[in-house]
């Protein structure tokens, strides 16, 4: 059966994005080319994305955006694969959403996904949003945890938890610019 990933950023306080959905401070560590590159072995692992609809615009625009015209950003590899990879949208309001190898997924969640899970292919990643995400914790639908800690507080802003959830640490991997990399199973 094929597994659930979920790879997230977050601060160390645990946030995932500031009160308005900010994420700046993503950036603010810097660059770091193996960090970079566990984020395409990450990617290269699974074959299809799942979105929770508030993000998809911003997320669609972008990655499509790189791929089609930016081909010297360093991000370009990971432009190309994502664009590529199917996607599917989770809204209980639009039934159509543009976007190259996009689909919209108007059922159930846990159904939806438990079906995905059993159909062959590679893994299945999700990066958010932040209710979307809450939405696969609170129903124990995450296989697998991928949580990049930033060097950077930020006071308040949205969570992913919105209780008690006991993860089991199976690793973690330091990078240059102090970001770190913590893989975490379910308990």
């Amino acid at each position: 059966m094929r597994k659930l990933k979920l790879q997230i950023q977050m601060t160390i306080d645990g946030f995932v994005a500031g009160q308005d959905g900010e994420q700046d401070w993503i950036w603010l560590a810097g660059p770091d080319e193996s960090g970079f590159q566990k984020i395409i072995e990450l990617a290269e692992s699974c074959d299809t994305i799942l979105l929770g609809r508030k993000m998809t615009r911003g997320f669609i625009d972008h990655w499509e955006n790189m791929a089609d015209h930016l081909p010297d950003n360093p991000a370009y590899p990971l432009a190309r694969l994502l664009v590529n990879m199917r996607k599917i949208v989770f809204s209980r309001t639009e039934t159509t959403i543009t976007g190259r190898n996009l689909a919209v997924e108007n059922g159930d969640l846990a159904t939806a996904v438990q079906a995905l899970k059993k159909e062959p292919g590679k893994d299945i990643m999700v990066y958010g949003g932040a209710s979307f995400v809450s939405s696969l914790i609170d129903q124990d639908l995450i296989d697998e945890y991928f949580i990049i800690t930033n060097p950077v507080a930020i006071g308040s802003g949205l969570s992913i938890f919105k209780e008690r959830k006991i993860l089991k640490l199976e690793s973690s991997t330091a990078f240059k610019n102090g970001k770190v990399l913590h893989k975490y199973l379910p308990v």
